[in-house]
């Protein structure tokens, strides 16, 4: 069994002692965060495997720490949502916000345990040396990529660029974390960023029928399969 490095966000200290204490039981590593605030400081700082996310915190809704994690973590960590919030709507809600699973209160530790390997396997898969998303196809290792089966022509940057958002697929990436994945400490003025962007448009989407690449405005930029 795979050692799993878990962030459980949960107000409730009696839930999360007996969470925490399940999981290390397996070998896991949790980190403990009681508010969103601590939370969204700890996501952003480390890599997880998978997040363990309760909706009702003290500070900030968890369905915001969600969207929040999703759009400027440096990894597409997967999200199951905890808590007694049961309802479709609700459900709907945190699967919009970019939840992976979801998991009403009370729970079974067992089943818990079984989400998280799911979750995260599915996430390794996806990390993939070549990934394929629709009519896309990158080979992260030989620096090539197609779509439709034409090679697409891309420059240093602009195939990093693409790798970052088929990786966070279908969530998007923040500017910031772009600017970070790409530049590091020293990023460039969010034009160069803009410059980049428009060269990648111009060889993913301009000679084919349907746009891939979208502007989410006020955060960043997301890879789109639904009407290729």
């Amino acid at each position: 069994m795979k050692t799993l490095s878990v962030l459980l966000v949960e107000d409730h200290l009696p839930i999360a002692r007996q969470v925490t204490d399940f999981l290390e039981g397996h070998g896991w590593q949790v980190d403990h965060a009681s508010t969103g605030k601590h939370a969204l400081m700890l996501a952003l700082e480390h890599c997880y495997d998978v997040v363990l996310l309760d909706l009702n915190l003290p500070d900030i809704d968890g369905t915001v720490v969600c969207e929040r994690i999703k759009s400027s973590a440096e990894t597409n960590v997967p999200i199951l949502m905890l808590t007694a919030r049961d309802s479709f709507e609700e459900k709907a809600d945190g699967f919009g916000r970019g939840a992976d699973d979801y998991l009403t209160k009370p729970f079974d530790l067992r089943e818990l345990v079984l989400r998280c390997q799911a979750l995260a396997k599915r996430n390794e898969l996806h990390q993939s040396k070549v990934l394929e998303l629709g009519e896309l196809r990158i080979d992260i290792t030989q620096k090539l990529a197609w779509r439709q089966t034409q090679a697409l022509t891309l420059t240093t940057i602009g195939f990093r660029i693409l790798v970052q958002l088929a990786q966070a697929y279908p969530n998007p990436v923040a500017r910031s974390v772009l600017l970070h994945q790409i530049w590091g400490d020293t990023p460039p003025d969010s034009d160069a960023l803009k410059s980049h962007i428009y060269s990648l448009r111009s060889e993913l989407d301009k000679p084919f029928e349907a746009p891939m690449l979208k502007t989410i405005t006020n955060v960043g930029y997301k890879l789109d399969l639904a009407n290729v």
